[in-house]
């Protein structure tokens, strides 16, 4: 990436043991308590999960070896889980074992971790969801990035979709969960209209949230971000936190299309690349390129990452412990 304030602090930290099985270079997966090659990973098909996206999930993220709120995450997926009405069959420290096994198995030292619980299935022939025996999956690939350093440092081209999002007095957007296909349909309108990504509004017509992602933008010397209707991302809370320490000021309110596309600066929020600028909404250019509180925040994020804040090494031995 040739703009410095749009880059990505050097790797420092010891580098990671090779795969423990040359098949997990690609990634792994947490499958019945056992770790196999991510590109082997199952789901039954009778799984409520898969038959009616009944599952939740959470994403965390590994950057030179460093878990990002960890804790901050197994307490969101408790969140999920509990709100789902189901059970996990392992505890909390098995599931943060079991994030550590994944990404120490692999090798990875830049990761993107996925925990999943799924509903599981009732006996065959009943609808009873009581009877359903709750399953923990997971996987761990290479970090995934939303946009590629080309489209971040030009700035991303987002679409307001005229698709509602599933509204939260139906499926309650504070439950990590896959009813996506809103998201989907508004994608391919976004790669229609030539965007790389879009954000979804509710029925009053204010924005919330697109697939994997917050929004923020700026007005003047205000920033704002949405104030309901959209999950409480890991990195819209590390940007509020930011602000408070850059004393940055930003409000939580109702904002509109028409709000929107008046915008002096936007960006996004995403464990899949952190903070990233959008210089394109539809039709309407975003400012002269990637806005200077899009670059403060950027710097600020990745460079206190790097320093190990709200980090938890990854603990490479635990194979071996």
């Amino acid at each position: 990436m040739n703009n410095p304030i749009l880059s990505w602090p050097a790797h420092s930290r010891t580098v990671p043991p090779p795969p423990v099985d040359p098949s997990f270079a690609a990634g792994t997966a947490w499958i019945d308590d056992k770790i196999v090659p991510a590109a082997e990973a199952t789901l039954p098909l009778l799984d409520w999960g898969f038959l009616r996206s009944d599952a939740c999930q959470e994403t965390i993220s590994a950057w030179d070896g460093m878990l990002f709120r960890l804790d901050d995450h197994l307490d969101r997926f408790q969140r999920s889980v509990s709100r789902l009405r189901m059970t996990s069959p392992l505890d909390r420290a098995g599931i943060r074992h079991a994030v550590h096994a994944l990404i120490a198995s692999a090798g990875f030292c830049d990761a993107y971790v996925q925990i999943i619980m799924t509903r599981g299935r009732p006996p065959i022939g009943s609808r009873d969801i009581r009877l359903c025996c709750n399953r923990f999956q997971a996987f761990c690939i290479p970090y995934v990035w939303i946009a590629p350093p080309d489209v971040q440092e030009r700035g991303l081209h987002l679409h307001i979709s005229r698709r509602l999002r599933v509204p939260a007095a139906s499926v309650d957007p504070m439950i990590k969960h896959y009813h996506w296909l809103d998201f989907e349909m508004g994608l391919l309108e976004a790669h229609e209209a030539d965007a790389e990504t879009v954000v979804l509004s509710d029925a009053a017509g204010n924005i919330t949230e697109g697939p994997g992602f917050n929004l923020f933008m700026r007005q003047g010397e205000r920033l704002l971000t949405p104030r309901s209707g959209m999950l409480d991302g890991m990195t819209r809370r590390t940007v509020l936190e930011l602000c408070a320490e850059l004393s940055i000021h930003v409000e939580e309110a109702d904002i509109g299309a028409e709000v929107l596309l008046a915008a002096d600066e936007v960006f996004l929020t995403t464990t899949a690349g952190g903070i990233l600028p959008v210089t394109r909404v539809d039709d309407t250019t975003i400012g002269n390129g990637p806005g200077g509180i899009t670059a403060r925040l950027h710097q600020a994020y990745w460079f206190r990452r790097a320093a190990g804040w709200h980090g938890e090494p990854v603990n490479y031995s635990v194979l071996t412990t």
